[in-house]
Parts: C-alpha cells; structure tokens; sequence
C-alpha cells in the first residue's frame, strides 16, 4: 500500500488532507514560510499518532507536528513532508482542583484551559496574545513565554509531566503530577523547547495557581529607559513579588500603533519616549477585599509607589487603570504588537534576551551599528522587559537576503557583547539555524546532535530545524 493509503486506512479520508485541504496548515502566521506538505492527518488519540509515526517510518518519509502555526520561525515548515496536526486531541483528561494541576492533550487551546481553570477558581498563567489559536502541544514544543514569565517562568516551569510518541511510535510515559522526582536524566525537559525534532508532544500536566482575585494595572511615562529597574524592583519590594508583568513600548511602538490601530488610542496626550506597562495581582484578602471607597489595597500600593517616584522624577506621568475596561485597554495596546510588526515589509524581526540592567545598552548600541546599514532605517521595538526579553524588528528598504544578513548578524553581536541569548521564547525553527550555527557553544550543539540522533536515528522527526548542519559553524 501506498503511504496515503495507509494513512487513510487508519484514520479514515476525512483526516487525511491533501491537495487544496493543506492551504490552512502550509503557511506560518507571518506568511514568511510558505510550504508544500505532503499531507497533512488528523489522529484522534495517542494511538494514532504512534500508528502514524509506524506508517511514517515504513515509508521513510518526514514527519512534522502541527499545533495551531502561530510561530513566527519557520518550526513547522516542510515541502514533502507529513504534517500531523493534534488538533481532535484536544480533551482537558483531569483538572485536580486540590492538587492544582491540569492533565491536557496537545490539542487543547490555550484560552480553552484557561477558562477552564477559572471555572474552579484557579489560572493557567501563560498569557500571550495567540491565546485563542495556540495550543498546549505548541507551547510546550516551542518553550513558549509572553507576559507573565516575570513572575511564573516559561512554559518550562509550568510543566510537571509529558506523554511523547518517538519517532519510532513507540510512547514515552512521563505523566507525572510530582513536583519532585530525582529518579535520572530529567528526560522532560529534553521535549519542551525541542519543537518537535525528538518526537510529538500528545500530553501533558500543567500547573494551575490560585486565580488572582485583584489587579492593579498602570501606563507609565518614564523618563529614560534605564530608570525602568528601578521602578521594577521598588514595585516588587513594595508589593512582596506580586508583579506579574513589566512591558515596554517605545515611542516607535506607539507611532506605529496610532498608524495601524487607531481605533486602540493613545495612553497620553502625548507619546512618550518610554513607555511601561505594568501589572500587580494579588489573592490574599488583604490585599484583595473591597473598601467602602470602592478601591482595593493592591491597587493603593501601585499608587503609592508610582507617586513617590514621580516625586524623584522617574516617572513623568501616569495612568491607573480604575476599571476592568480601563486595564483591558491598556493590554490591547500592548497585545496589538504582532499585528502593527507585521503589518509592514519586508522585516527583519528578533526575539532576543540581555539581562534586565541592559535593556538601554543594546538600544544605544544596535540603533548606532544600524546606521552604517542604509536600507536599515526603521526600526520597532516592544519587550517583556521583567525578564529582559526584546522583540526588536527592523524594516528595511529592501528584501535581499544580504541585507537580512548583515542586520541579524550586527544584532547578534551587540547580544553577545551584552551576554545575552539570540532566541528568548519564539523558538529557533528555520530562522535562527544560522544563529545557532554562529552563536552556539560548539560542545551543545555537538551534544544535541547526539541526542537527536539517538532519538531519532533517520532524521525524520521535523527535519532542517532547530540544529544546523555540522558542517557549519561560527565564522
């Protein structure tokens, strides 16, 4: 039997997609990587993704896993090869309420857990603006972050167990709910950030936490950059830790959001040159109850602190969210990033990590290099800066892969001078192989090739990503 044959006997025809029906899995969410797959099925359970991965191997061909392709590197891009997409394994199997974990398959949408969990007073906190489309097994591939990673880690520090189909279809059992098991190699965390080039990511258990019962949310006008740790930890000091996000949104930012969204409006009357977005919650009733002012104690520690550095002049201006509808306004300004990045072409786009007393430095430094690139003359920038990541996007004049090049790699340089990472929470995929091949320490990724080949010996497990040849390396 052929391969489309065996799939289709397994799955049945209407989860074997071919021809027209592979438009929606074949282009990534930037429309940068445009595929050719094979096919793309549809398994409904554990089984049959290891009974794809059987069928896959007889035939020799490519396998690449699918969630809801709303990376922005290329992880799920392939020309001839089998996509299997975990979107029918989308069940919640257990929410322990008690133990506060979460017992997902891949499938399962990110917004989807997270209503489930508030259903019993508890939050899946991994919020991004993909939230609706992007799924569990996704997340978990990628090592996804966004917004929140400030104060509960990556998706990495989230994840207590995982069920993975190899290459071969055999199933590896790591479902655990522990929060401690010392018992050998930490085998988990090998598949979270592998994007799917040591196996399929079906399952998982999450972490929940207690879902916070107040927030306190704030635009500030800053007066430079490198004023922003400060403000940072004198939140964090005055509050016990309770910050849970620290965004920044530079003019460039809020000019490019009045051009595309100006429906979303503007924090001040006028743009400011630093601009921080930042977030407190809170679940002790103390903090959390009701005054007969209507107003809640977090939200007085928000004030409090942002007034008295105001006084030293820190902070030039302020808003205090004073309404539900006041703080969701505030984070769709912020969440409208990708929309306003990609609106524009062509793009040089970076996810990028430098320690938190740095952020100003790789500006200072980038923006002057840039300089001696003429078609490199826009610029856009917009950050986690809690957790030091930046997502810096140039714009230039024209397309060509040696202007790409030269860009990305004055970037790099000024990360690497700084000791920072080229790839914080999007992933590597095709994009960033070359950085991995210049950048990388050449012993890990020596290392992570053999993994790679003993787990999946034929190199069909999403093939061309992450890892670069071994025959490149840093000039």
């Amino acid at each position: 039997m052929t391969l489309l044959a065996d799939l289709t006997a397994l799955l049945g025809p209407a989860h074997v997609l071919t021809g027209a029906d592979v438009a929606r899995f074949a282009q990534d969410w930037t429309g940068k990587y445009a595929g050719a797959p094979l096919a793309v099925v549809r398994p409904a359970s554990t089984e049959e993704v290891a009974a794809c991965l059987r069928i896959a191997a007889r035939h020799g061909v490519a396998v690449v896993p699918v969630s809801g392709n709303t990376g922005l590197v290329g992880g799920t891009h392939t020309t001839a090869g089998v996509m299997i997409s975990l979107e029918r394994m989308n069940r919640i199997r257990d929410l322990n309420p008690v133990a506060r974990t979460a017992t997902v398959e891949a499938g399962v949408i990110l917004s989807t857990l997270h209503d489930a969990a508030a259903a019993q007073g508890l939050y899946f906190p991994l919020w991004f603006g993909a939230r609706g489309s992007a799924m569990i097994g996704g997340v978990l591939s990628t090592n996804a972050g966004g917004s929140n990673v400030l104060r509960y880690g990556s998706t990495r520090a989230l994840c207590l167990g995982l069920e993975v189909v190899l290459a071969d279809g055999r199933v590896l059992n790591l479902m655990s709910a522990l929060h401690k098991d010392n018992s050998g190699y930490a085998l988990r965390d090998l598949f979270i950030g592998a994007e799917g080039t040591l196996g399929i990511i079906t399952a998982a258990v999450m972490k929940l936490v207690p879902a916070p019962r107040a927030h306190a949310t704030a635009t500030l006008a800053l007066r430079d950059l490198r004023a922003a740790p400060r403000l940072l930890n004198r939140l964090q000091e005055a509050s016990g830790g309770l910050v849970e996000a620290f965004e920044f949104m530079p003019a460039s930012y809020s000019r490019r959001l009045a051009d595309v969204r100006p429906d979303l409006g503007q924090p001040f009357a006028e743009i400011a040159e630093v601009t921080i977005l930042t977030e407190l919650a809170a679940t002790a009733p103390a903090l959390c109850a009701v005054g007969e002012d209507g107003t809640v104690p977090l939200a007085g520690v928000l004030e409090r602190t942002v007034a008295a550095l105001m006084e030293e002049g820190v902070i030039l201006d302020a808003i205090v969210a004073q309404s539900e509808a006041q703080r969701r306004a505030m984070w769709a300004r912020r969440e409208a990033a990708a929309e306003i990045t990609f609106a524009k072409r062509p793009f040089v786009d970076t996810d990028i990590a430098v320690p938190l007393d740095r952020a100003a430095d790789f500006l200072d430094a980038i923006h002057a290099r840039l300089q001696a690139v003429p078609q490199a003359a826009e610029t856009l920038t917009v950050a986690h800066l809690g957790d030091g990541n930046l997502h810096f996007t140039v714009f230039p004049a024209d397309g060509s892969d040696a202007t790409y090049d030269r860009v990305i790699t004055l970037i790099e340089d000024v990360v690497a001078e700084l000791g920072g990472s080229f790839s914080a929470e999007h992933g590597v995929g095709l994009s960033k192989r070359a950085s991995m091949a210049r950048r990388k320490d050449p012993v890990a990724l020596a290392v992570m090739r053999s993994v790679k080949a003993a787990l999946d010996p034929d190199g069909r497990m999403n093939p061309g990503k992450v890892l670069p040849p071994a025959g490149d390396a840093a000039p």
